[in-house]
């Protein structure tokens, strides 16, 4: 099997080469024949792949240990499902499923669109090739998924990491890998266009699809790593800045800005260059956050470890895909010369092109302080921490402000808005982002930032429902159909454009959930059997714990008992697992979650002491953590819609009689029953009040690095079992704080103690001012580099008199408005 599996490689590779080759020197001579002779070899690289994948597979499910990758990520305890997910839980593993991954979807790609893009495909066909056959370089040379020992077999394998025996991991990586490769084919069509001049809109349909397509599994990916890190890394949060996280986020901000400008060149034939460049980008950090994850080159608990030579071949690799793209993206230039100009600031044009340059911003900004810590030592010496802190200073009012853009580009006319029109579209959606903030400010909440956020959600969900609103009572004067039926067939008619609006009604729940960290609640308690701890509306009764054994792990379960007014709720059990053959590594975290629309109670079992039987919790109550949860769902069912073909929904697009529509929609309505379980009465017991901590405490323990080596949280957040490094971090806080020594002196002790690194965010001095002034520079000097460029466009307009606009009637009115809805 390991000599099938390598002999598979190899033949892909050669196949690779001969279907580049073929198609290009087809397209070159004008040989119909040969470019399909590379197009099948094309498909053949897919078969040859299914097969290479097979095989890996069915030594994972056979236990063929003498393939070292199945015996470093499998063992014969281990289920099914983790032995299915062992094929791409390590390096080898996951670069041979990328290329499956990137086979499938070529063949696709090519066998949807060889007709209607003949000119394009040979291109399309090269550069994908081109980018397997760099892939397979690397499994053929460093890392063969398929090498076998040269010493005796192992007789049984060292199992997958532990942290990846988890549900979510599951589908996690595959839906986030299918997000990344399916960048490739946008990329491919991109540099067809480049090659063969072919840039006129037509490129961008096959493109527009392919990357709303990826974008939705690469969304869904990251919200299912969130899950993950929540449910499983048990620190009380789903987002950490990891480099990793950040490597998935980064072409998600591009792809994002892509399919937002993609439609100003539909509409407006503008921004031709900025969409090529976009498309570019989003491949480019693709392949960069493989790099970050594969190379070792930054520190993460995702990480695959230090590898040297991957890291100078992927930087070899970007270093050509910059300079192929944008050299031919400069030999096109004349060409993609866009045909219009920006009429006015208060233009639809102009929040997308404000969009546009916040996106790019975001991800300029997450790459440039994830790579940071590597810039500083190599240039200093010293390898400086950039963490959670830092990144929440600089996106919290990055990410209001797209959410403001969010709820404000959807109000604005195409061209130009009259003061009319914008009294009109503006009026309802501010009176519901006054409405909520002012709610939340009469009911006493004073944290600033979750308000404001909370009033710009009433801002967003005011404009998506104004557009339903109108459109529907506009389909609905027109057709004769119920309300509920007008709305399905307005969605229908034009699923991009209402899509886009349920995607952003889910990222308003998105933000919603964001908004409930500022009300989070967390407590750190040490408690003996039939001892109980209050937090928030909450009482956490411990009654015990014990110990059971499975062939893979032994588990620690801690029982307690959750109250609230008074009656029992629910009970919960946290447990510690410990891997026999992970010995050397910490136990995992088996978080104990109460969820609720409203809040979770989140229980995590830090140790033990078998003597005693106390055992130490951390207690959070986590406000609004499910609406992320939902949000993400929204979105995945907003981007499905605006996929949907031409014909589905079809069924609400004619006139029907008001009574059959309702019965029809009435179909489509699902109802939900919520019910409730009986309660209990609360058995009394020894309350145990949570230490209290100053506030200077508390900021220096989010402040300073815990020195347990694993988590590379904070002192606050490190969750880790028997943690001296944490325990001792505190001890010197508390040592130094109550020696009368302010904040600055405390940072400083620290710093002449442990170095920069022990801070999660750099100091603002030296060589680490650059960290904190690099991206105002680039963020201000992009600012007028973009102002320039609009008010040069709009100085181009030849001055025309004003006229006064013709007498109309308002049914008329309407009716036109439905008809081109369908244009935006």
């Amino acid at each position: 099997m390991p000599a099938l599996g390598t002999f598979l490689l190899l033949a892909t590779f050669v196949v690779c080469s001969y279907a580049a080759t073929a198609a290009v020197v087809g397209a070159r001579r004008g040989s119909r024949r040969l470019v399909e002779s590379g197009i099948g070899a094309f498909y053949l690289i897919a078969a040859l792949m299914t097969i290479a994948s097979a095989v890996m597979i069915n030594a994972f499910l056979t236990d063929d240990f003498s393939i070292r990758y199945v015996s470093r990520y499998s063992d014969s305890v281990q289920p099914l499902f983790y032995k299915i997910t062992s094929y791409w839980g390590g390096l080898d593993g996951s670069i041979m499923f990328w290329v499956f991954l990137l086979s499938i979807f070529g063949a696709i790609a090519v066998a949807v669109n060889r007709d209607r893009y003949r000119e394009l495909i040979p291109y399309v066909v090269a550069v994908v090739c081109s980018v397997q056959m760099f892939f397979l370089f690397l499994m053929l040379v460093h890392n063969n998924p398929f090498g076998t020992y040269i010493t005796p077999v192992p007789r049984d394998g060292e199992g997958l990491n532990p942290l990846l025996q988890n549900y979510w991991m599951v589908i996690h990586p595959p839906m986030l890998y299918t997000g990344f490769v399916g960048m490739t084919i946008p990329y491919a069509f991109g540099m067809a266009a480049l090659i063969t001049g072919h840039l006129d809109d037509a490129w961008l349909r096959a493109v527009r699809r392919w990357t709303m397509f990826a974008w939705l599994f690469l969304s869904f990916g990251l919200g299912l790593g969130m899950i993950w890190a929540y449910e499983e890394l048990g620190w009380g949060g789903y987002w950490m800045w990891d480099p990793v996280e950040n490597a998935a986020l980064l072409p998600w901000f591009t792809a994002t800005a892509f399919l937002h400008s993609v439609m100003v060149q539909e509409r407006r034939s503008m921004l031709r260059i900025w969409n090529v460049s976009l498309v570019i980008l989003t491949f480019f950090l693709t392949i960069f956050g493989t790099f970050l994850t594969r190379s070792g080159i930054v520190q993460s608990v995702h990480s695959f470890g230090l590898n040297s030579d991957l890291a100078w071949l992927f930087t070899l690799f970007m270093v050509a895909i910059l300079a192929v793209s944008f050299g031919l993206v400069i030999y096109r230039m004349p060409l993609l010369k866009g045909r219009n100009d920006l009429d006015s600031w208060a233009s639809r044009e102009a929040a997308f092109l404000a969009n546009n340059w916040i996106m790019l911003f975001s991800a300029f900004f997450v790459a440039f302080a994830t790579m940071f810590p590597t810039m500083s030592e190599a240039v200093t010496g010293e390898r400086i921490t950039v963490s959670a802190p830092f990144f929440n200073k600089w996106m919290l009012p990055i990410g209001l402000v797209l959410l403001t853009l969010t709820g404000i580009g959807p109000l604005l006319a195409w061209r130009k808005s009259s003061i009319a029109n914008l009294k009109d579209q503006f009026l309802w959606p501010v009176v519901a982002a006054v409405v909520i903030g002012g709610t939340f400010v009469v009911l006493g909440f004073r944290m600033w930032i979750s308000g404001i956020c909370f009033a710009l959600c009433g801002l967003v969900l005011g404009t998506i429902i104004q557009e339903f609103w109108r459109g529907a009572n506009v389909r609905k004067g027109a057709t004769g159909t119920d309300v509920l039926t007008a709305l399905v067939g307005l969605v229908s008619r034009n699923k991009r454009r209402y899509g886009g609006y349920i995607v952003h009604a889910g990222i308003v729940l998105i933000f919603f959930g964001f908004a409930g960290e500022g009300f989070k609640k967390k407590e750190m308690v040490i408690l003996k059997p039939g001892q109980q701890v209050t937090v928030g509306t909450y009482t956490v009764r411990y009654d015990g714990f014990k110990m059971v054994d499975d062939p893979a792990k032994q588990a620690m379960i801690a029982y307690t008992a959750i109250f609230s007014d008074g009656k029992q709720i629910a009970s919960l059990y946290p447990a510690k697992w410990f891997w026999h053959k992970r010995e050397k590594d910490p136990p995992t975290t088996e978080v104990a979650i109460r969820r609720t629309i409203a809040e979770d109670l989140y229980i995590v079992l830090n140790s033990t002491d078998a003597a005693t039987q106390a055992a130490s919790f951390e207690i959070v109550v986590n406000p609004l953590v499910n609406w992320l949860w939902m949000g993400f769902g929204i979105v995945a069912i907003g981007t499905i819609i605006a996929l949907l073909p031409e014909r589905a929904l079809s069924f609400a697009l004619a006139r029907l009689p008001a009574s059959e529509a309702a019965a029809t929609t009435a179909a489509l309505v699902l109802a939900l029953v919520l019910g409730a379980a009986p309660a209990v009465r609360a058995q009394g017991g020894e309350e145990v009040r949570p230490e209290q901590k100053s506030p200077l405490q508390q900021r220096l323990e989010g402040e300073v690095m815990c020195t347990c080596g694993g988590c590379r949280l904070s002192v606050a957040n490190c969750g880790m079992m028997n943690c001296h490094g944490r325990e001792g971090q505190r001890t010197k806080i508390v040592s130094h704080i109550e020696s009368g020594k302010d904040h600055d002196q405390v940072v400083a002790a620290f710093v002449a103690e442990f170095g920069q690194e022990i801070l999660m965010s750099p100091i603002d001095r030296g060589f680490n001012r650059l960290a904190w002034l690099f991206p105002y520079l680039v963020g201000a000097g992009g600012a007028v580099a973009i102002g320039t460029v609009a008010i040069r466009w709009s100085r181009r307009q030849p001055a025309t008199p004003a006229e006064a606009p013709p007498a109309t009637d308002a049914a008329l009115d309407e009716r036109l408005d439905d008809e081109l809805r369908n244009l935006d």
